[in-house]
């Protein structure tokens, strides 16, 4: 797996930066931008567009850090439901509150967070007053009455009127959430209402990284966002008021384009004139195909992405988490693009090793699992698991093994080790499964690595295992998941559960 770099991450921040400047001129220097998508750590972009910092775009934001506000909105049925945000395995309460942390170390102040579509849920009301009670400033939105299709109630004082307006000093206010339907958009309009009244003429954009609005509608990169928000039934297709406005293609997804003409008549009721946007594609501030500097690099990645969410997704159909209609829609996104799981190089050493613990008789309740991972040098190793240890924990040792220069058969953590940890789990924590998981391995490793120099070097190593490719035969439990996603490796797994019982402790 050579690295190959298909993005530049120095000139999209020189077009996007310009034409976000531009739009704050075009609104007399007040402009509410929403960010669709992660502003941090945007681990898909990452992955599809090799070379892309997943964190450019908080580099963007301290380029302008003088001219911003921000405005966090996080909707209070998603706390209610403890919805989870997958690539770090945590809430999206939780991950409101890691957001404003990370603004916080990156030099930038969120100025209010806005719980929207909130009705006094128990669960959205004890993370207001947490919040309240650490200095942070807390709004409530209700439900806009009238939404979505009584305008003149919409855009009314018992409308966007009767939220509390967020008062805001810069020219650019940045509304930003954890994830799709945060309230990010009302939130812009009712702010936007609020200016007007005030007698300020402010302005709304969209921050967009995907679908690339100039890139045809069947390149992978496209179709590799379809993959990504399957669970939203999301389609990319031709923006039919941009083709009608100006003549020419561009590409925007179904619910943008499909909430065009009322976003339209809601901005002209607000602003009294008629919208500056003709299209949604004209909303948007999207220069990402413009630092794309290798196509075949990125359709490649983009692929492999594709895969990587039919892997998900029917993982999340095994667990129960979505519809078989999801998991069908995965395979026609992955069949679009003439792709197959086995294109997925880390999918078939992974089987094969799942089929080696099988002849041995080395398996757990009878279950044999295979782990595969391809380095940095293209190198395949695998792992599979025992009585002792999980395919997944196997493979991390087999790694730093390699990368370290060790041999092989070098034990990394004495047994001695391992047989007190089994005894802990079994007698003394009345567990039913005594091996370890990947979480609990790396911390056997490091404590090896106190009298250990070879378990040292190991865990040296074991930074070089990030951004690569792994793949398991089974669902990995929460251990293994923990574990892999800390070490910062790109897993997927076939949708097969490692253990016959329904409840693992």
């Amino acid at each position: 797996m050579i690295e190959k770099i298909g993005f530049d991450n120095e000139k999209y921040l020189e077009q996007q930066s310009g034409e976000i400047l531009n739009r704050v001129e075009r609104f007399n220097h007040k402009l509410y931008l929403e960010f669709g998508g992660k502003i941090l750590f945007d681990y898909h972009a990452s992955r599809v567009l090799p070379g892309f910092d997943p964190n450019v775009k908080m580099r963007l934001l301290q380029l302008l850090k003088d001219k911003i506000d921000v405005i966090l909105c996080i909707y209070a049925g998603d706390i209610e439901r403890k919805k989870v945000r997958a690539d770090f395995g945590i809430t999206y309460d939780i991950d409101a509150l890691k957001t404003i942390d990370d603004f916080k170390e990156w030099g930038i102040h969120i100025n209010a967070v806005v719980i929207t579509r909130y009705a006094d849920q128990p669960s959205a009301k004890a993370f207001k007053n947490k919040l309240e009670r650490r200095g942070v400033n807390v709004y409530t939105h209700n439900f806009n009455k009238g939404y979505p299709n009584d305008v003149d109630q919409i855009v009314s004082d018992e409308g966007y009127g009767s939220n509390t307006y967020i008062e805001t000093s810069k020219p650019i206010v940045i509304v930003t959430g954890p994830g799709p339907g945060s309230g990010k958009l009302a939130t812009c309009l009712g702010q936007l209402y609020h200016e007007y009244r005030r007698g300020v003429k402010a302005g709304y954009a969209k921050f967009e990284t995907f679908p690339i609005w100039n890139f045809p509608l069947s390149h992978k990169v496209n179709v590799a966002y379809e993959a990504a928000t399957v669970d939203l039934k999301d389609f990319n297709m031709i923006d039919p008021h941009h083709l009608e406005a100006y003549g020419s293609t561009s590409v925007n997804y179904n619910r943008d384009v499909d909430a065009f003409p009322l976003l339209r008549k809601i901005i002209e009721k607000i602003t009294g004139t008629e919208s500056f946007y003709k299209s949604p594609t004209d909303m948007g501030v999207n220069r990402a195909g413009f630092g794309i500097t290798d196509d075949a690099v990125v359709s490649e990645a983009a692929h492999q992405e594709i895969i990587r969410r039919y892997f998900r997704c029917a993982v999340e159909y095994a667990m129960g988490f979505v519809d078989k209609e999801i998991l069908e829609r995965a395979e026609l996104i992955m069949k679009k693009v003439d792709g197959k799981a086995e294109d997925r190089v880390v999918v078939i050493p992974a089987r094969i090793a799942a089929e080696e613990a099988e002849k041995n008789g080395k398996g757990n309740e009878g279950i044999f699992c295979g782990a595969a991972i391809e380095l940095k040098d293209g190198t395949i190793i695998t792992g599979k698991n025992s009585p002792m240890m999980h395919a997944g924990s196997s493979l991390v040792l087999n790694a730093t093994k390699y990368l370290a220069g060790l041999p092989d058969t070098m034990y990394l953590i004495p047994e001695n080790v391992i047989s007190s940890l089994a005894f802990l789990k079994k007698e003394i924590l009345l567990g039913k499964v005594i091996s370890l998981d990947v979480e609990e391995t790396l911390i056997a490793l490091s404590i090896s690595a106190i009298s250990n120099p070879a378990a040292q070097m190991a865990v040296e190593c074991l930074k070089k295992l990030r951004g690569c490719e792994v793949h398991m035969t089974h669902i990995p439990t929460p251990g293994d998941e923990a574990g892999l996603r800390k070490l910062g490796v790109n897993l997927t797994s076939d949708p097969d559960f490692s253990s016959k019982s329904l409840f693992i402790r």
